[in-house]
């Protein structure tokens, strides 16, 4: 991507995505498991953008959503209904009803309360839910704790103990049929033996299930597939993949894994301009460098949440030194990152953050009152805005009708 020439083009702050890198990508997974029945569900959640999820339904992925508007937004966008997981802790009963009449795949259910209103609501419409029981298999996935979820500790999923009671029930009910056992432990893992792990352990509870002679016809291992932002290793998909099967041997079952990151992380840049430097007062030995840009925390709130590290670029040579590279939003918090190295930086030049593509516009805000970047793609050499830049206007429409 010729970076400064976007930010030309388009403005700043401003993300940009490599669609062929995204393609990429899913075929790289998708090869692994070749011998086998498997869907590739990309987790919405990490980029929600219509012209990202039409290009990966175009790959024939599936989709996990986690709310009914992902799933409207998958089938805007071409997926098709068969091949959509909504999962989540908290469905209301009007977003399961609506579920169910969308006939997706099969709704995740993270508890014994949660299969109860599926099944109230099945029978009140008249259907029969397609379900699967995400089986909490208290496996430690060695990574941020607000992005571990494999964990008795955590909110989601059920026992095993507590999933084999769920099946049996789903098993004898009318309105309930049981067709697939899920769990997800985590997420940025690039050493993936600990999903390994969870496979053998929820695997032994599908030979039981199958043993009952109940049907399960798919087996999710969720996603967390990482990337790298730093020095982290690439993830083996090799062995990640070679150990799931060993531990389906013998079982005909479709393999689920739901990337999110591992698709879209490092397909996308955050591009912003520098406004100005300031360097604060202190004495010599600890005076402080601060690179002052317009793109904030309300645009990329990684760095801020997670202090999660993004490498940040100059558009520009010359000798560097440690900064903060920080927003105009209200917060101490407000940071791209910190002790960054970079040259002297003059107002306009560009900085590219990288590894923007997941959780990036997806997890935005307006907060501030400051309007969200545009998206743009980038296919072929040929880049093309796919969301406009908001205005002010956007930010009140829902508002100024009361005042």
């Amino acid at each position: 991507m010729d970076y400064l020439l976007l930010a030309k083009k388009y403005g700043t702050p401003l993300y940009a995505y490599d669609f062929d890198y995204i393609e990429n990508q899913y075929n790289k997974l998708k090869k692994e498991f070749n011998a086998r029945k498997s869907l590739i569900a990309y987790a919405v959640k990490a980029n929600s953008n219509l012209s990202v999820l039409k290009h990966i339904a175009a790959q024939g992925a599936g989709f996990d959503c986690v709310s009914i508007g992902e799933i409207k937004r998958a089938l805007m966008a071409g997926a098709q209904n068969y091949k959509i997981i909504y999962s989540g802790v908290g469905k209301s009963d009007e977003e399961i009803e609506q579920a169910l009449n969308l006939d997706i795949l099969m709704l995740n259910l993270e508890s014994e309360e949660e299969m109860k209103r599926v099944e109230s609501i099945a029978e009140k419409l008249g259907k029969t839910a397609r379900i699967s029981v995400r089986v909490n298999p208290n496996v430690d996935p060695k990574t941020h704790p607000y992005i571990s979820t494999g964990l008795s500790e955590n909110k989601f999923g059920v026992s095993i103990d507590k999933a084999r009671k769920m099946y049996l029930y789903a098993h004898k009910s009318e309105f309930l049929d049981p067709v697939g056992i899920h769990f997800h432990i985590g997420s940025q893992l690039t050493d993936l033996s600990p999903v390994v792990e969870a496979s053998n352990i929820v695997s032994k509870l599908l030979r039981e299930l199958k043993a009952l002679e109940i049907d399960i016809k798919f087996f999710d291992v969720g996603g967390g597939v990482g990337i790298r932002y730093d020095q982290e290793n690439d993830p083996d998909l090799y062995a990640y993949a070679q150990g799931i099967l060993s531990a389906l041997k013998g079982m005909d079952v479709t393999i689920i894994c739901e990337p999110g990151r591992f698709l879209v992380g490092n397909c996308g840049v955050f591009i912003t301009k520098v406004l100005y430097e300031k360097t604060n007062d202190a004495k010599p030995e600890s005076r402080k460098r601060f690179v002052i840009v317009d793109g904030a925390m309300n645009d990329l709130i990684r760095p801020s949440l997670y202090e999660a590290y993004h490498e940040i670029d100059a558009l520009k040579e010359g000798e560097s030194e440690l900064c903060d590279v920080v927003g105009p939003v209200c917060e101490s918090g407000d940071f791209l990152g910190k002790n960054i190295s970079l040259p002297e930086l003059s107002s306009g030049d560009i900085l590219v953050v990288k590894s923007a593509g997941a959780y990036g516009f997806s997890m935005s805000s307006n907060y501030n009152s400051r309007p969200r970047a545009a998206e743009i793609e980038v296919k072929g050499g040929k880049d093309r805005l796919i969301r406009k830049r908001e205005n002010f206007e956007d930010l009140i429409q829902n508002e100024k009708e009361f005042i």
